[in-house]
């Protein structure tokens, strides 16, 4: 009867892939479909019904959260004892423990991220990048390791992938490399390294993949279309031959090609396992009709797709979609805005309310916006919650506090107010700072853990301080960071997996959604597809617009995003601007477009000093004289002639025509390398 009770409140498609025990298993997930609900419920009711134990389960996802939600839910199914990891996780687990039986010695040191290693291997390279070329050429690095290419293979790997390196695709061959040999010396192990580690060991010693292939006897892997090959390569052998496997994925939600994940797995998933039943999810629970419909529309002109999911709408009608046209991007901003405004006006809370935007770039002028109409706001993507100083403070007193005793000392006042007591050492007081700022960020944190106490008392009135202190530190473990109270601004790549009841997706047009850089069919697509996950994260409210114009003032040269067209209908409202912008508060960011002000953030823009698509004063002679001169150097010297200069650099010297070595020196791509070495010859050219 427990197993039976596991599929009640189940629709046919879910309880299907339910019943689905065993594998091979392939579920087709909708977005808002209850994917999480049906492979847990999938998970428990293999395990009452004897199917398989609980600790022989693995079930992997790709964020902690996400492996944290899994074994909540999983507790309350009835089955506390399955392991619900990300691959990383689960490969540390399984390196750590058999390291000093098949290994020895000192383990190495995981690293968290790449960007001292990669700033130290750059430097080993006569190389001085800034801080976005670092985290490039790092993002460049696990790219070329997920994909199994190795430094000598990385250059051709790029041409035959399309890829567009910000940084000459040389000079990152060369800090790929030393960046291995720096991080062999110092013992250290990336997370890239530690999947292929754990997939050697297990193929070099059998003893180790037995046991391991013992333990885990069946599979789930949840956001299947984004595995990678250096993932897959792991499954694979932890599997072992093995057909017992559950994937669930959506092939409309593939939107991280660019690191290297590959959709074909989850596409492919029958010609690898023939004899797989498939499920396709396509019950819409999240979203209004309304909304769902202009999902459909966007991802129904998607170009090859065989595997496209139709959503279904299950909820009550709501209003339609709302297009609108800006005559510039801070009269959209400020609209937006104050739309947002409104909403919360209306009884919406601010934690319900996103505006997703194509690049963070994007972000600063809509932060300006919201502090300016007095709405609170939240950054995803920046600092994690539970590392912020204020949150780690806040947990060690209440930990303190409890070891403590802490709830006697209140008189009998209940979680609540002890947890308030305690906030109120590290400054959490009832009422919020004025303005924004660092105080206003640092009350927002401790005001998210009252309210999560507050939250925790009403679903347990017996609820004491242990309990609470025992709830954080899960939830840190698991990155599961309480709501705070402030719009969501967002990526559009970072909204994946979450979901609002007002979502504005903003900036979508020609040249940003879809970005300039996709040029392939495949990478149009892929902007499409998210631009389809941007519609499905609104639960109610939808709010779609763009502007004609960069700045004001500026040409109304562009146009709303092909993406969109044929679904505006008669909707769309042309939104002029009417503010004050004297009174925009001033933030610092990137360097400035020096035709229309806006913040640069891609590295060709970077280098010509504006947008790529803002008027230019290029010296068409000198720039074709700088062309010939690059293909005579390139055959003489024998190398590609981008290895010489960039066309992007090129074309930034035939703007500026420096006069002298400090005013070339000056233009980006122009290091002290290639100055010493074509500096002389370049201002032959320009005349000097």
């Amino acid at each position: 009867m427990l197993a039976e009770s596991v599929l009640e409140g189940l629709d046919p498609e879910q309880r299907a892939v339910a019943e689905a025990v065993q594998g091979p298993v392939c579920v087709l997930a909708g977005a808002g479909t209850g994917k999480t609900r049906a492979i847990t419920h999938r998970i428990a009711y293999a395990t009452l019904t004897g199917v398989v134990t609980p600790q022989r389960v693995l079930a992997v996802t790709f964020t902690t959260r996400a492996a944290g939600e899994l074994r909540s839910r999983l507790r309350q199914l009835g089955a506390p004892g399955v392991q619900a990891r990300t691959f990383h996780a689960a490969a540390l687990r399984q390196l750590s423990y058999f390291w000093p039986r098949v290994i020895g010695g000192d383990p190495p040191k995981i690293i968290d991220s790449k960007i001292g290693l990669v700033a130290d291997a750059a430097r080993a390279c006569g190389l001085s990048l800034g801080r976005t070329e670092l985290r490039d050429v790092a993002g460049e690095i696990e790219w070329a390791k997920v994909t199994q290419n190795r430094p000598e293979d990385y250059p051709a790997a790029v041409v035959r992938a399309g890829r567009r390196p910000s940084t000459e695709v040389v000079d990152v061959a060369r800090v790929y490399a030393m960046y291995e040999q720096l991080r062999r010396e110092r013992n250290l192990l990336d997370f890239e390294g530690m999947l292929e580690l754990t997939a050697a060991v297990l193929t070099e010693h059998r003893e180790v993949a037995n046991q391991v292939r013992e333990q885990y006897r069946y599979f789930v892997v949840d956001e299947f279309q984004d595995v990678n090959p250096l993932q897959k390569m792991l499954l694979d052998t932890w599997l072992g031959g093995r057909h017992d496997l559950c994937v669930v994925g959506d092939p409309n939600q593939t939107i991280y090609s660019f690191t290297g994940a590959s959709p074909s797995y989850l596409l492919g998933f029958t010609r690898e396992h023939p004899d797989a039943k498939v499920v396709k999810l396509v019950r819409d629970y999240r979203s209004t009709p309304q909304v769902v419909r202009l999902a459909n529309g966007v991802i129904g002109q998607a170009r090859g797709d065989r595997h496209r999911l139709e959503l279904v709408a299950q909820r009550e009608g709501g209003p339609e979609p709302v297009f609108n046209e800006y005559d510039d991007e801070v009269a959209e901003a400020d609209d937006t805005a104050r739309r947002a405004r409104k909403l919360i006006d209306e009884g919406v809370p601010a934690r319900e309310i996103a505006i997703l935007f194509r690049i963070n770039a994007q972000s600063e002028t809509y932060e300006a916006a919201l502090a300016a109409a007095g709405v609170p706001y939240v950054l995803r993507g920046a600092e994690r919650f539970f590392e912020r100083p204020e949150v780690r403070e806040a947990v060690v007193r209440l930990r303190g506090a409890a070891r403590a005793g802490a709830d006697a000392e209140t008189d009998g006042t209940g979680l609540i107010m002890t947890v308030r007591h305690v906030l109120s050492g590290a400054g959490f007081s009832d009422r919020p700072p004025e303005g924004a700022g660092a105080a206003r960020a640092r009350w927002e944190s401790l005001a998210a853990l009252a309210q999560l106490a507050e939250d925790m008392a009403a679903d347990d009135p017996k609820a004491g301080l242990p309990e609470f202190v025992a709830e954080l530190e899960e939830r840190a473990a698991a990155q599961h960071a309480p709501p705070l109270e402030g719009v969501t601004l967002a990526s559009l790549h970072a909204a994946k997996g979450l979901e609002w009841d007002a979502v504005f997706l903003v900036g979508l047009a020609e040249g940003t959604l879809p970005i300039v850089y996709a040029k392939t069919p495949e990478q149009v697509e892929e902007e499409r597809r998210l631009l389809y996950v941007g519609i499905t994260r609104a639960r109610v409210h939808l709010t779609l617009s763009w502007a004609l114009a960069r700045s004001p003032g500026g040409s109304q040269l562009r146009r709303a995003s092909r993406f969109l067209d044929g679904l505006t209908g008669k909707t769309t409202t042309h939104m002029p601007a009417r503010v004050d912008r004297a009174k925009r508060r001033v933030t610092k960011g990137p360097q400035p477009c020096r035709v229309c002000g806006r913040p640069l953030t891609a590295a060709v823009e970077r280098k010509l000093g504006r947008c790529e698509d803002c008027p230019s004063e290029l010296n068409e002679e000198l720039f074709i004289a700088l062309k010939d001169w690059r293909a005579e150097v390139s055959a003489e010297q024998r190398i590609p002639a981008y290895v010489v200069f960039t066309d992007a650099t090129l074309q930034a010297i035939a703007e500026h025509c420096p006069e002298s070595m400090e005013e070339l020196a000056r233009i980006p791509g122009v290091g002290k390398v290639k100055l010493d070495r074509y500096g002389e010859a370049v201002l032959n050219l320009c005349g000097v």
